[in-house]
């Protein structure tokens, strides 16, 4: 199944944790938050501004992004867990 996003909205999975720390220290499940770095995978058609004109995203498919800590709405498609956001959730697009 293929989730589309409406409007302004972006598909985000949240990238894998690291499961140790830089010193080496094992972190427990328990003590895990969920990351807050992402990658898009389907992006809306963009929004509709007060002239009428679509406005497009200045994300697209395959950006690596950071979204604030409770952004975004968790969805589950096919057994893998998504998150839908605004365009407005992301705080920034990483960069190599």
């Amino acid at each position: 199944m293929k989730l589309r996003p409406l409007h302004d909205r972006v598909v985000v999975r949240r990238v894998k944790e690291e499961e140790k720390t830089k010193g080496g220290i094992i972190i427990p499940d328990t003590a895990k938050e969920k990351p807050q770095e992402g990658e898009i995978v389907a992006v809306g058609n963009g929004a509709i501004g007060d002239d009428n004109e679509r406005v497009a995203l200045d994300v697209k498919v395959g950006d690596r992004v950071l979204f604030g800590k409770w952004s975004g709405t968790e969805v589950t498609v096919d057994g893998e867990e998504l998150l839908i956001m605004k365009e407005s959730d992301i705080m920034g697009v990483l960069e190599s």
